[in-house]
């Protein structure tokens, strides 16, 4: 029995021995503190660290971006987002990231928002997500969508996260030849890759730990030998962000509404399903609704000061768990380590960041998006294990279409919106037509056999 589990036995509802909360509530306090302190202790291991560094694919190069020219704050962005590990990983207890909002951060760089248009962006979703959340609409949506749709949601997720990887690689890599970089190329790529996926099983290997520290050894010498003014230590806080009302509307209208579908979908919907794949004792916890307000706080709190705009997200708890994470101590370990750079570095760090080898953050986010889209092998679960080759393959197919709408126009709204019309249509045709459809089913059979 692992340590978790013996918590969740003395800590149950129904056990004599824990206190009451009505009754007790000083004792149940103390008594829930000291249980999760050794829950937390028992579980501090290198590959908890290593688990931490797991979505930092996705996490630098947006961060960086957007802190160089000024569109978010650097300082606000790593306090905050340390504060949000922290308490994510206190509240679900289990690895949950803590990832930008992609869609607001490419429309930001491509449009050159100003920083109160991307706080704007963060405040819209913010609250729309919040609204979702505290209503339990997002239950409804939940609710309605079928199990392989969800699951074409992950796969379709993880192909982009893949997709970027590559381009991630491609960006500095090349094999010799003039603008060969000794620190990013196509052979540390190659090199980690392998790396990776030969102890891509061992839970003793912490290899993104491993990464983590090669890539930073090669910012720290670039830094040095470079004209850059190197991280100074001194103290740091943020500082608060009003919008203007003409910010606000060029922010939510550009970035917030085609984040909004991403979010709900991939952050809460898709998140929700693999966190009770992979911590099925936690299901109680991970919820959409508890997760749509979480995502929704962090924006209405963060974005008031500056940090980038927040969620969770499936691509980035899949790539936490495949490094090593196994409960909540690996994003305290992450929490921790950010708040500590905020403080004492915040955006004197900029430089160091930019100079991180995107060939190393390319390895790592591949992987990511591979274990994400390894989720979608369970399409079948929760459905009837008595269904029929041609029921199976509706869903498979449901799986295939959401995921190549979502990977082809960039847009989870698509891939789900056109998921969804191909389940309406299936369920017409098998309510209005059945016996056609299972006339076919029998002349298809026949064919096979002849």
């Amino acid at each position: 029995m692992t340590s978790h589990e013996i918590i969740e036995v003395v800590g149950s509802p129904n056990s004599n021995r824990d206190p009451s909360l009505w009754r007790n509530p000083l004792h149940y306090v103390c008594s829930t503190a000291k249980e999760r302190a050794l829950h937390i202790k028992e579980n501090v291991s290198l590959s908890e660290l290593s688990g931490s560094l797991g979505d930092l694919g996705t996490l630098l190069p947006i961060l960086v971006a957007l802190s160089i020219t000024g569109q978010v704050s650097l300082t606000a962005s790593l306090i905050f987002g340390g504060l949000w590990n922290i308490t994510s990983g206190l509240m679900f207890r289990i690895p949950m990231c803590v990832q930008p909002m992609k869609a607001v951060a490419a429309v930001a760089i491509s449009a050159h928002l100003t920083i109160g248009e991307v706080m704007s962006a963060g405040l819209g979703v913010g609250f729309m997500i919040f609204a979702l959340g505290i209503t339990r609409t997002i239950k409804i949506v939940e609710k309605f969508t079928p199990i392989p749709i969800i699951r074409g949601i992950q796969l379709g997720a993880g192909i982009t996260l893949i997709i970027k990887a590559a381009d991630m690689v491609r960006k500095n890599g090349s094999w010799g030849g003039t603008f060969w970089k000794w620190n990013d190329n196509y052979e540390w790529a190659l090199l980690a890759f392998i790396f990776v996926f030969v102890f891509y099983s061992s839970k003793r290997i912490p290899t993104a730990l491993i990464l983590f520290i090669l890539g930073l050894t090669f910012a720290l010498v670039k830094v040095f030998k470079s004209d850059t003014t190197p991280p100074s230590v001194s103290f740091n806080y943020p500082t608060t962000v009003v919008p203007t009302l003409q910010e606000f509307k060029t922010g939510f209208l550009n970035a917030a509404l085609g984040q909004l579908p991403l979010t709900a979908l991939n952050s809460v919907i898709a998140l929700a399903a693999l966190a009770n794949d992979l911590f099925p004792e936690r299901s109680s916890l991970n919820t959409v609704e508890k997760i749509s307000v979480s995502v929704g706080l962090m924006n209405i709190i963060g974005c008031f000061f500056g940090s980038i705009p927040y969620c969770h997200g499936s691509g980035g708890l899949a790539g936490q768990y495949r490094f090593g994470a196994r409960s909540e101590v690996s994003v305290l370990f992450l929490g921790l380590f950010k708040l500590i750079l905020g403080i004492l570095f915040g955006r004197t760090l900029t430089s160091l960041l930019g100079f991180f080898p995107y060939s190393l953050l390319g390895v790592m986010l591949f992987v990511s998006g591979a274990e994400l889209a390894c989720a979608a092998r369970n399409f079948m679960t929760s459905c009837d294990d008595n269904d029929d080759d041609e029921t199976n393959k509706k869903n498979f197919t449901l799986v295939i279409v959401t995921a190549g709408l979502l990977v082809g126009f960039q847009n989870d709204g698509i891939g789900y919106v056109g998921g969804m019309l191909v389940s309406l249509l299936f369920y017409l045709v098998r309510s209005l037509i059945p016996n056609a459809t299972s006339n076919g089913n029998t002349a298809t059979t026949e064919q096979l056999k002849n």
